[in-house]
């Protein structure tokens, strides 16, 4: 069975500017798969011109084994998009831009529609113009998903979405994986990423820094531990400790980052007086910072 995303060379450029350079990536049936990057690394290129929104430069790009830009017709009726920037005439209900989406995709019916609705709360007889920012993006999950496409492709889907709602859609993700969908995403919820995906693809400057599995992705992410001590103690073996960085010590505080195995570093920490105990993840610009040191752009 072909990948369900197929890309060789990948090239996107504005002028003189580079958009997206040489993407070379695969995404298989019934994965999720991550797409990170800072603002402006080449995410929002690289989905538009997979969904022949743009044209490429050079390269080629194929989904469901279909090329991207001579069966773009074929391959829309058989994916759901949600673009970063949801935005549609504001006089339009969510009932109303729903069933222009069916009219487009040739919809006998309005497929899931209505469950999606009820699922997510959402109130498709008001006009989006009278929408929160959460639930004009309810709107667009809604639309992206009602016609039950093979692919879903979605750009930072939960922006704007309460917690609940969050935690709807990463179980409606999970059900649609387990069905045998496909789903490209874009996030900066790094939580969000090693819950539901699969692999990630880390994007700098329009070229992939790495793809890797979310378990080794978890490898070389840092956690940042912060320790208060009852009183003072030698603390000589935890700041030499293999995978301890960065430990500083100051009074009864210390602080220090550390790799996923926290095993040694909480054996050394229950000789000392602990007083109190703070283990925090880093954040997405951080994980990218461990990506580019070792992946410098060329």
């Amino acid at each position: 069975m072909p990948a369900v995303i197929a890309t060789h060379g990948l090239t996107k450029r504005y002028g003189k500017a580079r958009g997206l350079d040489d993407l070379d990536l695969t995404v298989k049936r019934a994965e999720v798969f991550g797409f990170l990057g800072p603002n402006g690394a080449g995410k929002t290129t690289t989905i538009r011109t997979l969904l022949d929104l743009l044209h490429p430069t050079s390269g080629t790009a194929a989904i469901f084994g279909l090329d991207s830009r001579r069966d773009s017709r074929v391959i829309r009726g058989r994916v759901g998009n949600l673009p970063g920037e949801f935005a549609f005439e504001d006089r339009l209900t969510g009932w109303s831009l729903l069933k222009l989406f069916a009219r487009l995709r040739g919809m006998k019916d309005m497929g899931d529609a209505e469950a999606l609705a009820e699922r997510f709360n959402s109130d498709l007889s008001r006009p989006l113009s009278d929408l929160s920012r959460g639930n004009r993006q309810k709107i667009g999950l809604i639309q992206a998903l009602f016609h039950d496409p093979e692919l879903l492709v979605l750009d930072e889907p939960t922006a704007g979405l309460d917690p609940l709602m969050q935690e709807e859609f990463l179980k409606l993700i999970e059900e649609r994986r387990e069905r045998g969908v496909t789903v490209f995403l874009s996030s900066h919820d790094l939580a969000e990423v090693e819950r539901i995906c699969d692999r990630v693809g880390i994007i700098r400057d329009g070229r992939l820094a790495a793809v890797e599995e979310v378990a080794e992705m978890r490898g070389h992410a840092y956690r940042k531990v912060e320790v208060k001590l009852r009183q003072p103690a030698a603390t000589t073996a935890l700041e030499h400790l293999s995978g301890v960085q960065g430990f500083k010590s100051s009074g009864l505080q210390l602080s220090f980052r550390t790799t996923d195995n926290l095993e040694p570093v909480i054996s050394q920490l229950a000789a000392l007086p602990v007083a109190d105990i703070e283990v925090t993840r880093p954040t997405l610009e951080e994980l990218f910072l461990t990506y580019y040191d070792k992946h410098p752009a060329e």
